[in-house]
């Protein structure tokens, strides 16, 4: 009998876990190792932040579902892994500390033939003095804690409105290297539509502030849209929207410091600035969650599986190059480690070759850029992919079998810009491939075939309709399988 432990439960290890389970049935164990006990579909965290829905609608406990699944599951965190066994285990093994309130601290040696990294981000939101909502002064809606408490601060904002008071909002990036564009650009539109519909909107002055060169750019270097026979940017159609909603825009901007009712910035150009807000959304820097990993002899070999940021290595190229050499190519393809073929790392967990878009610096030296986008579509389509391979390898494969390079994969995105059945609107986008390939695709780097966007109404119901078809996918309800990643 194989074991497959999977470190983490979120969409990329959730994905992996359930299906290798399916495919591998009652001979095979596979362990889930999470922190958490609920499961949240973060796209619609943005819903909870501005009260439309709330965290009750975006979570369900695991421990059911797993139960159900056979799956094994255990509330802790991973602390370290011993990929080639230790001095009084010969077997691979992870540490894990418990999380839940029965066994809260106790450590346990947890072995496996298999192992998925798929610990998603550590919220860094220390990268920047005075962000966040714990020893900051700046909301979020990366966790549904975090998006409850925001809708808490925003429902104060219309309250001191509503008697009169005009306020800042700040929405964006709290630092240069940030990713997760895309959920900052849902929640200031998002609100928009909030204050617009009661009756505050002529009280507020909203304004993005992101290390994007660019409006558009996402972490994902922009794309071009065929509109009407022609190539149209996202610059265009994110500056489109920005006018439309009287948002304005402070790009190419390193959040250095967030003080009460103030952030400090440093722009691309070198010059320094500061934004006044009442109240302010601002993304934090992801990283790894701190895993250490250690021979077997107890030497620490950290640095030779993880990058310095953390994240784990895998069949990347890692080689420095200029940004005019990178290649479609450099990105993995089957998320396997390089040094222990029975390790893969997945969704943001894994350690890209480089950024999507350009990479740019200040004249001080700071960098300012997006850094790549890893969650959603991309992150489930990799967590199946590495579970059809190990599958397989269990099986008798010598080598992973399927492969699910981002320069290789397209993916949708539906992003909110206002709940509502008969007002809401969305941004529909499809992109192909996520990672462009300007050697198959000369010039734009993408298949304009299957590269487009609309915004509207029907956006809106589909952003809606996927929500409970995710979540219906998560419980693993009749059916469930057959829903695409």
């Amino acid at each position: 009998m194989a074991k497959v432990v999977v470190m983490g439960a979120g969409v990329s290890g959730h994905t992996a876990s359930t299906f290798l389970k399916k495919w591998l049935g009652e001979e095979h164990e596979v362990v889930v190792v999470t922190p958490n006990s609920k499961w949240n579909w973060i796209p619609s965290n943005i819903w909870v932040g501005v009260g439309e829905m709330t965290k009750k609608e975006v979570t369900f406990d695991l421990a059911p579902v797993y139960q159900k699944a056979g799956i094994t599951y255990k509330q802790a965190r991973a602390v370290s892994i011993n990929p080639d066994g230790g001095k009084d285990e010969q077997k691979p093994y992870i540490t894990i500390e418990y999380t839940d309130s029965s066994k809260e601290g106790e450590q346990e040696i947890v072995t496996y033939d298999f192992l998925i990294n798929a610990t998603g981000p550590k919220l860094n939101f220390a990268a920047t003095e005075g962000l966040g909502p714990d020893n900051g002064h700046t909301v979020s809606v990366c966790t549904a804690d975090h998006a409850t408490h925001a809708n808490q601060e925003l429902q104060k904002c219309i309250d001191r409105m509503k008697k009169g008071e005009e306020l800042k909002f700040l929405v964006g990036t709290g630092h240069g290297m940030c990713t997760c564009q895309g959920a900052a650009f849902e929640y200031i539109f998002n609100i928009d539509h909030t204050l617009r519909e009661a009756g505050v909107r002529d009280k507020a002055t909203l304004t993005w502030i992101s290390n994007e060169s660019f409006l558009g750019d996402f972490g994902i270097g922009g794309l071009h849209i065929k509109r009407g026979g022609y190539a149209a940017s996202s610059k265009l159609f994110a500056e489109s929207i920005y006018a439309e909603r009287d948002v304005g825009w402070i790009i190419g901007a390193h959040v250095n410091k967030v003080e009460k009712g103030k952030a400090h910035y440093e722009l691309l150009d070198g010059t320094m600035g500061a934004e006044e807000f009442d109240f302010a959304m601002l993304i934090p820097p992801f990283a790894g969650v701190g895993l250490k990993a250690y021979d077997k002899e107890g030497k620490d070999i950290t640095d030779q599986m993880f990058a310095p940021n953390g994240l784990m290595k895998v069949d990347a190229d890692y080689t420095p190059k200029a940004y005019e050499e990178w290649k479609a190519s450099d990105w993995p393809a089957t998320y396997q480690t390089p040094s222990h073929k029975n390790i893969f790392s997945v969704g943001i967990a894994f350690a890209p070759p480089h950024l999507i878009s350009k990479p740019m610096k200040s004249p001080n030296g700071t960098p300012i850029n997006p850094t790549p986008p890893r969650t959603g579509m991309p992150s489930a389509m990799i967590g199946k992919a590495v579970a059809q391979s190990i599958t397989d390898m269990i099986n008798g494969a010598p080598e992973p079998t399927h492969t699910a390079r981002m320069s290789e994969m397209g993916a949708a995105c539906v992003a909110s810009t206002g709940k509502g059945l008969f007002n809401g609107t969305a941004a529909a986008l499809t992109v192909f491939p996520v990672v462009p390939d300007f050697e198959k695709y000369p010039g734009l780097g993408r298949d304009l075939d299957y590269t487009f966007g609309e915004i509207g109404l029907a956006g809106h119901w589909i952003k809606h309709i996927l929500h409970h078809m995710f979540i219906w996918k998560a419980k693993l309800r009749p059916g469930w399988a057959l829903i695409p990643e």
